[in-house]
């Protein structure tokens, strides 16, 4: 029984970082988009990202990078996915709200992003890549999802000190967050190219970080 709990927590923990259990409110729904607003930019110039391509906002949580990344990317598509039915639930709501057509909602996999084979541009997670419990399964389905060349931005930060570990997840997390070093070691060993590490991202935002790897 404490097995079953341990991993329901795990799974509830994943999808977009912090998920409140109530439907999200007007404030938090308008602090969320002007956030996403301002960083979408620098995300996308990151990425490489250009209007027409396909990215995939993964652990989209409520939607707002989703929607926002929907209208900047024109006639590009955005594929959003989620572990969990209210993220999933409350993102389809926000696209269709929002009069999007080329975004698609994907239920994803404590070890799959459950996206088509070699359908993205360019990949994200934000403030999700710590609560990963099957690391090498999940990070080789990254990697699939991607087309040759395509990158992936890690957007997290480390753990502070004395946190507990999230449900699942391996020790060498040292607490709530993980380590830059990790993230690009376990990337790095499914495959992924490093191409830099920002140890401040947004400029700001300490102490989130941005590790960007390539597909090869």
């Amino acid at each position: 029984m404490l097995k079953n709990l341990k991993l329901t927590l795990a799974v509830a923990a994943l999808a977009g970082g912090v998920l409140a259990a109530q439907v999200p409110d007007a404030r938090q729904i308008a602090q969320e988009r002007a956030s996403a607003e301002l960083d979408a930019p620098r995300l996308a110039l990151e990425l490489g990202l250009t209007p027409g391509m396909t990215v995939g906002d993964v652990g989209s949580g409520f939607g707002a990078m989703t929607v926002v990344l929907g209208r900047w990317i024109g006639s590009g598509h955005v594929f959003a996915t989620d572990i969990t039915e209210h993220a999933l639930r409350e993102t389809r709501a926000y696209v269709k709200r929002e009069g999007l057509t080329n975004v698609t909602v994907i239920e994803g996999a404590v070890d799959a992003t459950n996206l088509p084979a070699a359908c993205c541009d360019a990949l994200f997670l934000r403030n999700v890549y710590h609560h990963v419990t099957a690391i090498q399964a999940f990070n080789k389905s990254l990697l699939a999802s991607l087309k040759p060349g395509g990158r992936l931005a890690i957007i997290d930060a480390p753990p502070d000190k004395g946190s507990p570990l999230p449900a699942g997840v391996p020790a060498n997390r040292g607490g709530h967050g993980v380590p830059s070093a990790v993230v690009i070691e376990e990337l790095v060993a499914v495959g992924f190219t490093h191409v830099k590490t920002a140890d401040h991202w947004p400029e700001g935002k300490d102490p989130s970080f941005l590790v960007l790897v390539r597909k090869p």
